[in-house]
């Protein structure tokens, strides 16, 4: 094999994608000292997002304090192009999910009010073409509290200001839109999603997502009643129906809010990196591509990496091969078109050890030696040998 592509997401909670892909090509190289690797940093619109659009694109970042999902101060960053043209957001660096403890999750509380500051600062700034990517989050708002801190808001039928978290959604009867930030009208948002699923139902934000964001089941009763009430709402304010749209329920509902509010594009998030990246001219020639990530199941073939990767390499008939901390529904993952799927966990070991930085790299190395001498034998048509 001449030429290898990775491409490999962040393994979360233990490597970024760019540790992640520097033990894949070390395990590449123990085999194939020769061969071109090209490894790019990838994201699905989730973490590690503003990180890979900053490294293609030679950007910078600003770094500001910000509230958390829980209303505390927290430092936060967002990304600028090399151009200084596009501003990159995350939204978990503001309403993320890490940032909370087990048992502090609770979308009834939680508010993507942080992420509005991130937004608004940008603009004070000058942006006006925005990258969000909005995997990751605490909140099931459905962008009520990132409205609020652009200069939104949101009355009772008593004529109450709202605060704009999940509880506030079935609340909510009047929309102020006077104070918004004037540089909203002039300004481009493309959301990047990791999901496709609709505002409310049962594919919707909160049966789907709500559970792991700290809902009981009573929560999800009132959240799934207030976010079909808002979208009534919305529609009737903005003449936009989003309850159905693929992407409006990403973020507890925060897609579907940009789209009608701020006339955002969503797009899912590995496309539009790999529209950045060129990745269609790079992987020519290619002779395989290696991604991965931290699990790999049947959302990985629903706009996740994994997806995205496989769907650009179909197209020039490049063989792609994954891997990942853990996998599940192998056979799916087979029919869809990987000539390979590896869990890279050599033997039950505590999850506590496997998520280990230095553990998961070895184990990624490890992985990728067998994988290539397998493959590099076939090309070959001989053994390959490799040093220890």
């Amino acid at each position: 094999m001449k030429k290898v592509i990775v491409a490999i997401d962040s393994f979360k909670g233990c490597l970024t994608s760019r540790e992640a892909g520097d033990a894949v090509v070390e395990g590449i190289k123990n085999v194939l000292p020769e061969c071109d690797v090209l490894c790019f940093p990838v994201a699905d619109g989730g973490e590690g997002l503003v990180d890979a659009l900053v490294e293609v694109t030679g950007g910078s970042y600003r770094e500001l304090s910000v509230y958390d999902p829980l209303m505390r101060p927290v430092d936060a960053s967002y990304g600028l192009s090399g151009d200084g043209h596009t501003v990159f957001i995350e939204m978990a660096a503001a309403s993320g999910l890490p940032l909370l403890t087990d048992s502090e999750r609770n979308p009834m509380l939680t508010t993507t009010y942080g992420t509005g500051e991130l937004i608004r600062d940008a603009l004070d700034r000058g942006g006006r073409n925005f990258i969000i990517g909005i995997g990751g989050s605490a909140t099931n708002d459905a962008g009520l509290g990132m409205l609020h801190a652009l200069g939104y808001c949101f009355y009772d039928e008593a004529g109450r200001l709202l605060e704009g978290s999940g509880s506030s959604l079935g609340k909510v009867v009047t929309i102020d839109s006077s104070s918004a930030h004037p540089a909203l009208k002039e300004s481009r948002f493309t959301v990047a999603c990791d999901v496709d699923n609709p505002f409310y139902g049962e594919e919707g934000a909160v049966r789907v997502f709500a559970g792991q964001k700290g809902a009981d089941d009573k929560m999800k009763e009132e959240l799934e009643a207030g976010m079909r009430i808002f979208s009534r709402l919305i529609q009737a304010t903005t003449g936009k129906d989003i309850a159905d749209v693929p992407g409006a329920g990403a973020a507890g509902g925060l897609g579907g809010t940009l789209l009608a509010f701020l006339n955002a594009v969503l797009k899912p998030g590995i496309n539009l990196l790999l529209q950045t990246l060129d990745f269609a001219t790079l992987i020519k020639g290619a002779d395989l591509i290696i991604t991965g990530e931290g699990k790999a199941d049947r959302q990985s073939v629903m706009g996740k990496v994994p997806s995205g990767i496989l769907e650009e390499a179909r197209q020039q008939g490049i063989p792609v091969v994954l891997i990942a901390g853990c996998v599940e529904d192998a056979d799916i993952l087979n029919q869809a078109g990987f000539r390979g799927v590896f869990p890279i966990v050599p033997a039950p070991i505590p999850f506590e050890i496997a998520i280990q930085p230095h553990v998961a790299a070895q184990n990624i190395r490890r992985t990728v030696v067998q994988i290539v001498s397998v493959a590099a034998a076939f090309c070959t048509g001989h053994n390959t040998k490799y040093s220890k």
